[in-house]
């Protein structure tokens, strides 16, 4: 085995370590945003949950999160515009790697 295999084989390691910490923060900003969102429409306890799961697996639909916007733009007409949406989804998106690093570490 040569220096250059081994490292191919870290560098496939770490792509693949981040691949699933950026996968785990999405989920993660996804469930806080359905938090956010259903606190915004009133919702409590598991009807709470329920929503912030349709939340995660909206971003499902397609790559990007433009699918999880639209979700959240149309159940939020009226309580929420896209500045404030798009906002909180750049600011949840830091608190949930925050919180993946640090249950990582």
């Amino acid at each position: 085995m040569t220096t250059f295999d081994d490292r191919e084989r870290g560098y496939e390691s770490k792509f693949a370590h981040d691949a699933n910490l950026r996968f785990k923060a999405d989920a993660r900003r996804n469930r806080l945003l359905g938090e956010w969102a259903a606190g915004l429409l009133g919702k409590e306890g598991d009807d709470a949950r329920a929503y912030a799961l349709t939340i995660v697996t909206s971003d499902f639909e397609e790559p990007g999160y433009e699918d999880v916007f639209r979700k959240l733009a149309a159940d939020l007409e009226g309580k929420a515009g896209e500045s404030e949406i798009r906002t909180k989804m750049a600011e949840l998106m830091e608190v949930a790697r925050r919180q993946i690093l640090d249950e990582t570490q």
